[in-house]
């Protein structure tokens, strides 16, 4: 299929028209080699609650965003490199049936699908991407995956201390590690992840301890690893010289309240043959 709509003039309309959707606010879509293969809307879980996203596929990314206008107008868009992708099949809840997530080094979230049909389509669709991908570039597949933020509605007191409760002055926090729902007494510490951020991130105490005790352990291997090193070179002597996050998620959606976005008879994802 990538060969076939490659370089083609209904794919380049096709990636033409969903960077008009975006206008301004997205990135440039068209690359050689570059084929839309999908696209479609599913039920992404929020911090806050579950949200409708407007979802491309293409070949070698993923790209997702905020409906304002259905076919007409997106906001808040995202990027994903299809590379850095792992998918894992989730059970149904009360709320969300056909969820999914979708892993990453530097984000992880759960998304559902109007169908079971619709969800294998996608997962089947990615996966084949992905493989092509790996094959086609030689690496493996990712293994270090950023954690889910869980939802801020699973608990009403703090999943670290079990004893603080949230209300209207007492706020939720997301410890950037775990991902769990912790009070501000139980996520005081930042702590620099350069795989998620170039900032420090705020994180529970707990993982504050692990992340120490892992830069500690890695630096006493470094040391030990250089020390042969040093030892062999006559007169060497070491150097003494000195050498923020706002989910689109919270942005209020445009999307009308009371708009059914699933029914029986009408498909929300299409896939490009």
């Amino acid at each position: 299929m990538v060969d076939h709509l490659a370089n083609t003039e209904i794919n380049s309309q096709r990636i033409a028209a969903v960077e008009n959707c975006f206008g301004a606010s997205g990135q440039p879509l068209a690359v050689p080699g570059r084929v839309l293969l999908g696209e479609g809307i599913l039920t992404k879980e929020c911090r806050k609650k579950p949200k409708p996203r407007i979802f491309f596929l293409f070949n070698d990314i993923l790209v997702y965003g905020s409906i304002v206008i259905n076919k007409r107008k997106y906001n808040s868009q995202h990027i994903i490199p299809l590379e850095d992708v792992t998918l894992e099949t989730l059970p149904d809840t009360l709320q969300m049936k056909n969820r999914w997530m979708i892993k990453t080094s530097k984000k992880s979230f759960v998304v559902s699908a109007a169908s079971l049909t619709e969800r294998k389509e996608w997962i089947s669709h990615l996966e084949e991407c992905i493989r092509h991908l790996l094959t086609k570039t030689g690496r493996q597949p990712s293994t270090e995956h950023a954690a889910p933020w869980i939802p801020d509605k699973a608990t009403d007191i703090c999943m670290r201390c079990t004893q603080t409760k949230f209300s209207t002055l007492t706020r939720r926090h997301h410890c950037r590690k775990c991902g769990f729902v912790v009070c501000a007494d139980c996520s005081r510490q930042r702590f620099l992840m350069p795989r998620l951020s170039p900032k420090p991130l705020r994180v529970c105490n707990l993982c504050y301890r692990q992340l120490l005790a892992e830069k500690k352990k890695e630096a006493e291997a470094d040391r030990r690893q250089t020390e042969p090193i040093c030892s062999a070179i006559p007169g060497y002597e070491p150097s003494s010289g000195d050498d923020s996050d706002k989910s689109d998620d919270d942005k209020a959606d445009q999307w009308p309240a009371d708009t059914e976005f699933y029914t029986s008879e009408v498909s929300w994802s299409s896939f490009h043959s």
